[in-house]
């Protein structure tokens, strides 16, 4: 008789980027826990894109690796191209992005999560969840294997009743080589209940590198060599899965010509899209290719990205032109784009529909309402994108795992503590109709969400709750004393009048030029001119945020009734929907005026006498 467990505290369905981050979250912290994926082989599979990081992404992997998480880490032992966004701006919008060997990605975290002493990886398809008393209670595989669980995360992606459209053809899949997890869709939506939206989202064709004419291109190669980590001096002990001195790869740019744009137009009644095939809402701020043309007429071209997929394969992800029309048309388009002449096309683009679990039923906790030991985590919340998948997934680790220890307290991410406080706040309050996608403007506090602290902000979280090993957190502790020391001796100082502090903030002294200074890092010294230029805004961020904090402390209770005089239907209808947990919540639930918070909050006084 096997001796492989039955029973574990935490179930991670799925091992994607959410389910990675959820299952090393909840492993980490000490709970047994099992990554159930289909295929073990593809375990964090980057199934778009080979990069990761971007406006606002990159903000939340930095707030991963604070955490504790791996993705950062994971993307650093990778990347093949590095790059800092926004830098016209001000820093506090500064996005770093990293192209990455996609392979070495998904073997390397393969590698991490399969070495955690309490994650059990097993390969078979979750069918079923079962239930008692309000609770789930295990999982169930196509074998008739059954496990039983304290708490169960699921992270499906595009999964659920995936189905891949090229063109007139449609096949039932989560993404190209992969089937679609049917029978677990109908659990959740049948069985158990939940509110079910079809979203929809694609990617472009793959093209042979050798097949390409870079020279009629715009190349764009890596800027200077940096981490996503906080912690660069650990990411290479991995050596023998993702090698230390990764070659650097260019990305190119070009333009689609009138040529594509003419070609889409004559094939647009054979597009999934425009034809009824598809009738699921795809992605505003990444729409396909004929979605462009027929968006903004007005356009004749179109910003174009060729991006390697590695250091060690001859693949290029071109970027920008995802679509769902027949393959013949896929060759027609490419071989009008300039120096594509003679592409070879090895992948075709496809479009994906999936389910998602609308996002309102969740907690902040990303615990369900109606299933408080059941987590959701990633696109089956209706979001897009790795990086916000991952962050999903190590709050709903970190919470699983809690849950599973019998710790009531969760961990929620307040708005102005992170950009996946943002993201998951938004999520449980907005009506999402499309694919949500996190960029630096949904965040109110954008100068106490820079992307170079998100270590002051969040690794004292990441450590108390067992995630971040307490030489790293003893490191963060150093350099926040540094930068306290560094701040006062610059108020202590004067000259020609006035603080040293005081002519940072003015830029009339840099800090490169102060020699009792020196000893900082270069890192260091750049948040301490950062944290002088924008003091006074950022103490007016904080203190916005320290009055909405307020509304925060008024607790909703679960069994509140909105049935009340004075509150129109509309708003009723929305809190009813949504269930906040607070004041501060119900506040930014869209449709709900000032009045009928200040309504609420009257009721709320009353009831508790």
């Amino acid at each position: 008789m096997s001796d492989f467990p039955t029973s574990f505290d935490v179930i991670v369905i799925g091992g994607g980027h959410a389910g990675c981050e959820a299952a090393l979250a909840a492993g980490r912290m000490g709970a047994r826990t099992m990554l159930l994926t289909m295929n073990i082989d593809h375990i964090a599979q980057m199934s778009c894109n080979p990069a990761v990081g971007g406006i606002a992404k990159g903000q939340v992997v930095r707030e991963i690796d604070a955490l504790g998480g791996e993705m950062a880490m994971n993307t650093d032992a990778c990347a093949i191209q590095f790059r800092m966004l926004n830098r016209s701006k001000g820093p506090a919008v500064w996005s770093p992005r990293a192209q990455t060997d996609k392979v070495l990605y998904q073997r390397r975290m393969k590698y991490v999560v399969e070495s955690e002493r309490d994650i059990f990886v097993h390969q078979a398809e979750a069918v079923e969840l079962t239930r008692s008393r309000g609770k789930v209670t295990g999982v169930s595989t196509q074998f008739g294997d059954y496990f039983e669980a304290k708490a169960v995360v699921i992270c499906t992606g595009t999964f659920l009743r995936g189905l891949l459209h090229y063109g007139d053809r449609s096949f039932p899949g989560g993404r190209a080589g992969d089937a679609a997890a049917e029978s677990l869709a109908l659990c959740l939506v049948n069985d158990m209940e939940l509110e079910v939206a079809r979203l929809k989202t694609g990617t472009p064709p793959r093209i042979m590198g050798h097949t390409i004419d870079f020279e009629q291109m715009q190349e764009q190669s890596s800027e200077e060599t940096t981490n996503f980590s906080h912690w660069p001096d650990e990411v290479h002990k991995l050596r023998s899965i993702a090698p230390e001195d990764l070659p650097q790869k260019s990305c190119y740019l070009l333009k689609s010509t009138t040529e594509t744009r003419q070609i889409v137009l004559d094939n647009i009644e054979r597009s999934p899209m425009y034809n009824g095939r598809i009738k699921a809402v795809g992605t505003r701020y990444c729409p396909s290719f004929e979605d462009k043309v027929m968006r903004f007429p007005h356009h004749e071209t179109h910003q174009l990205y060729l991006e390697p997929e590695g250091a060690f394969t001859d693949e290029y992800y071109l970027n920008g032109i995802s679509t769902s029309l027949p393959v013949d048309v896929q060759w027609q388009m490419v071989r009008s784009l300039p120096g594509m002449e003679r592409a070879e096309l090895a992948r075709y683009a496809y479009a994906v529909e999936y389910d998602v679990m609308l996002p309102h039923q969740l907690h902040s906790s990303l615990a369900l309402q109606k299933w408080p030991n059941l987590f959701l985590a990633g696109q089956i919340n209706g979001t897009t994108g790795y990086e916000e998948a991952a962050g999903q997934g190590i709050v709903a680790g970190i919470n699983a795992a809690r849950y599973a220890g019998g710790q009531q307290s969760p961990l929620v991410l307040a708005r102005d503590q992170a950009y996946i406080g943002v993201m998951i706040d938004d999520l449980v309050t907005k009506e999402i109709t499309e694919p949500y996608r996190l960029f630096t403007s949904r965040a109110e506090y954008r100068l106490l969400l820079r992307q170079d602290t998100a270590c002051r902000r969040l690794s004292k979280i990441g450590h108390e709750f067992g995630l971040l090993p307490a030489h790293r957190y003893a490191r963060v502790i150093e350099e926040e004393k540094q930068l306290t020391e560094a701040r006062e001796w610059l108020e202590r100082n004067r000259a020609n009048g006035e603080s040293l502090w005081l002519a940072v903030r003015k830029k009339t002294l840099a800090l490169a030029d102060v020699d009792e200074l020196k000893h900082l890092s270069e890192d260091l010294q750049r948040q301490l001119g950062v944290d002088a230029h924008y003091e006074g805004y950022v103490e007016q961020e904080r203190t916005q945020a320290k009055q909405l904090r307020k509304l925060d402390h008024w607790q909703i209770p679960e069994d509140f009734s909105y049935d009340m005089p004075g509150l129109r239907n509309e708003a009723r209808m929305k809190l009813e929907r949504v269930r906040p947990n607070t004041l501060a919540q119900a506040a930014r639930i869209d449709g709900v005026t000032p009045a009928e918070i200040s309504l609420l909050q009257v009721h709320l006084k009353r009831r508790a006498g």
